[in-house]
């Protein structure tokens, strides 16, 4: 499944630092824009992963179901 995530890369000096506009907790930083963006989607991954054995850990009971939303 496919994702698409809003990347805000900044310049300070001679380092880039990014963030995602629709995770929280999503940052890093890198040398050039690229690597920042390989950061990011490494990061994406950890915070997904790492909500989901959260929200899991809180549940009584755990269905996984496909979902399709269109907006």
């Amino acid at each position: 499944m496919e994702h698409h995530y809003t990347a805000i890369i900044i310049k300070s000096d001679d380092w880039y630092a990014g963030t995602v506009k629709e995770l929280s907790g999503v940052h890093t930083q890198g040398k050039t824009v690229e690597e920042v963006k390989e950061n990011l989607k490494e990061a994406i991954a950890m915070v997904i992963e790492s909500n989901t054995r959260h929200f899991i850990a809180q549940a009584e009971e755990y269905i996984e179901e496909d979902l399709v939303v269109a907006i």
